[in-house]
């Protein structure tokens, strides 16, 4: 049977177009296992793939999409069978391999984490690859010595997906969590998920012209780079960390050495894309029991395929609050 799918084509050397279409099971690319996908979400990279000369798709046609949620339909690997649960993150699907922007997928079972207890598909991608990032953020700085009660933690893109999910796990832990945001209206939103305290974009989103400032933030989960990034490595307690998980606020970071070598603060690099399977499983257990799931319907933001190049230009601008969750057969 026919099913539907959002595909990305190249029209020229400085130009792609987005269009829905009908597809079969036989125009899929190659894997092990085909899954009928029931949702997915929209990522800040998934709008950079719908745009040209983006640095990450290099053959068109795709379907972009980089993480889905859904049920096996068919599976020639042992771990799988027909009705399982599953969730995908990563693994350069949406980027160089056809992804979630559809009814249907057919990947490689490794890419495939089992949906762990708890959780629904619609849960599992209003967390998505975004909360997943948060999670790796959250699991680093407890590796190098983060505890509740250290003092304030700082969470920069706030409202973000990245942002939304770690102020939640974050608050739920018992942490004090700051939440950097330049969006004021987004205040109560994120007090509602944890938050303690709200600072505005503008007091940290410049660097100081002093390498050290006061020794502010125990840690710091970190999605927007650039300048914001090099201010908080100057203001970090002794020792402390921070997480890099994402760079809305650019990729360059205009940095001192100096408070790795006078406070020797840690900063901590974020890949979500190929991770192991173990770090993957550990991951989403711990997203299961440490998110506040009943705080995840304040986040979602609920839409269909077709909404979804809209939407995709949108999170390049700073105006998606939360998490988009899709329903593809919506």
């Amino acid at each position: 049977m026919p099913f539907s799918a959002l595909i990305v084509e190249k029209t020229d050397e400085s130009n792609v177009s987005v269009a829905m279409q009908s597809l079969t099971i036989d125009q899929l690319p190659a894997g092990n296992v085909t899954v009928a996908i029931q949702y997915t979400t929209v990522n800040y990279k998934d709008g950079l793939c719908m745009q040209p000369n983006n640095g990450f798709v290099r053959n068109y046609p795709l379907i972009p999409g980089i993480d889905f949620a859904g049920t096996v339909e068919s599976s020639d690997d042992s771990r799988y069978k027909a009705g399982d649960k599953v969730v995908l993150t990563g693994w350069r699907v949406g980027e160089s391999h056809w992804g979630g922007y559809s009814q249907k997928a057919r990947v490689n079972a490794d890419w495939l984490v089992p949906l762990p207890d708890g959780l629904t598909t619609r849960q599992a991608m209003a967390i998505g690859t975004a909360g997943f990032a948060a999670i790796l953020g959250m699991l680093a700085l407890e590796d190098h010595g983060l505890t509740p009660g250290q003092g304030e933690v700082l969470v920069t893109g706030a409202a973000g997906g990245v942002g939304s999910i770690a102020t939640a796990v974050l608050g739920k832990l018992g942490y004090q969590v700051a939440a950097v945001t330049g969006r004021p209206e987004t205040a109560d939103y994120l007090k509602s998920l944890g938050a303690a305290r709200i600072i505005p974009r503008g007091e940290i989103d410049t660097v100081s012209k002093k390498p050290l400032e006061s020794e502010t933030w125990a840690g710091c989960v970190d999605a927007v780079g650039g300048e914001m990034l090099a201010r908080v490595l100057g203001q970090l307690k002794y020792g402390a960390s921070v997480a890099a998980v994402g760079l809305a606020g650019g990729a360059a970071m205009p940095a001192s050495v100096i408070p790795f070598l006078l406070r020797g603060v840690n900063l901590l690099g974020i890949d979500s894309v190929m991770q192991p399977y173990e770090k993957r499983l550990i991951g989403w257990q711990r997203l299961a029991t440490d998110l506040p799931l009943d705080k995840l319907d304040a986040m979602i933001q609920p839409a269909k395929l077709a909404d979804v190049p809209q939407l995709a230009s949108d999170i390049l601008k700073g105006q998606v609050k939360g998490r988009v969750v899709v329903d593809v057969n919506a």
